[in-house]
């Protein structure tokens, strides 16, 4: 089990005393696994550094405004695959189950498709298989990174840093990631931009369901029986 993958987790969490007060050990849990190559643990620093550091009423502000505010950069990965038609909903449906198969009960008040709590997840697994799972939505963390980048986000660096923990584990193509998102600073026509075309894996839901096969695949990483979790709970 890999502890870099809950602190990625928890720099990708909405911001609050919690973390805050976890974040001063954020960059020795990093440096001591090294998982992530030292360049880009330099790249995470600023952004550790702000949220142990940082006046919480601004932490939150932006993450709001980044995250829950706009529909291209939203944390729940099923959204970038369904938008909000019903597929979406057993697609999270089938998730859950698959969470509380190793024993992770959700108690958030969090939809299962969260990415932060998808990390929390991974960090139950061994390495490899966490790296592969990661890979599945892999490159939808492509284009939110893409995305924080254009805004110059000190989120950008988060995402850099998933996507070189899945390596070269993608499942599947992206068909258009960048649609009209040419304008970082106009978050309205990015959000209508957004409900007129999310990003789809592949073909598509016409014929396949890909949200269901992404959470197909991750009951067996690797084509392996994934390990289960230890009864007492998490750590």
């Amino acid at each position: 089990m890999a502890r870099t993958f809950k602190v990625m987790a928890a720099l990708l969490g909405y911001p609050d005393e919690t973390i805050q007060e976890a974040a001063a050990d954020f960059k020795s849990v990093l440096a001591e696994e090294g998982i992530i190559p030292q360049p880009q643990q330099a790249l995470l620093a600023p952004l550790i550094d702000e949220l142990a550091h940082g006046d919480l009423y601004d932490l939150q502000e932006r993450y709001v405004e980044l995250f829950d505010r706009s529909a291209a950069l939203s944390l729940h990965l099923f959204e970038h695959v369904h938008g909000e038609g019903s597929a979406r909903g057993q697609a999270m449906v089938d998730l859950q189950a698959l969470y509380a198969e190793h024993g992770l009960e959700i108690t958030a008040k969090e939809l299962p498709d969260y990415l932060p709590l998808f990390l929390e997840f991974l960090s139950t697994f061994a390495l490899d298989e966490a790296r592969v799972m990661l890979g599945e939505p892999r490159h939808v963390l492509e284009a939110l990174g893409d995305r924080l980048g254009k805004r110059e986000s000190i989120y950008a660096s988060v995402f850099a840093a998933l996507v070189g923990l899945a390596g070269d584990n993608a499942a599947a193509e992206i068909a258009d990631i960048q649609s009209e998102d040419d304008d970082p600073d106009d978050l309205e026509a990015l959000d209508r931009i957004w409900e007129e075309q999310p990003v789809t894996f592949g073909p598509g839901e016409q014929g396949c369901s890909v949200a269901d096969d992404m959470v197909a695949r991750l009951k067996v990483p690797g084509g392996r029986e994934p390990p289960r979790r230890r009864q007492e709970g998490r750590t």
